[in-house]
């Protein structure tokens, strides 16, 4: 996995505070690679119980093939997307949890 944890705490934080961080959030999103993009797309999707854990490769290849529309509005567009980056993050047994209270 290319996707940090430090990036997933960033953006769930970012996320939880849309109102006054969106501007920074899609550029954050933005000028992520590719491949992280779609692995935040995968983790965002085994969250909210699209794909299980096992099939983490199949979600990221899911992701790259149907990129339609920018990563920054689709996860925006989805309700409780923060939520479910960090339900997938926990399947994921990425811990998070240290690195949001350092960006806080």
């Amino acid at each position: 996995m290319e996707l940090s944890p430090q990036q997933v705490a960033q953006i769930v934080l970012m996320g939880h505070e849309l109102d006054r961080a969106e501007g920074e959030l899609r550029a954050f999103i933005d000028a992520m690679p590719e491949d992280e993009r779609a692995e935040l797309v995968a983790l965002y999707w085994i969250g909210r119980g699209s794909f299980e854990v096992e099939d983490w490769e199949e979600a990221v290849a899911t992701a790259l093939a149907e990129a339609t529309t920018p990563t920054a509005d689709y996860l925006i567009g989805s309700p409780h997307f923060p939520d479910h980056l960090e339900a997938g993050a926990e399947a994921m047994e990425i811990d998070i949890t240290d690195v949001e209270e350092d960006l806080l």
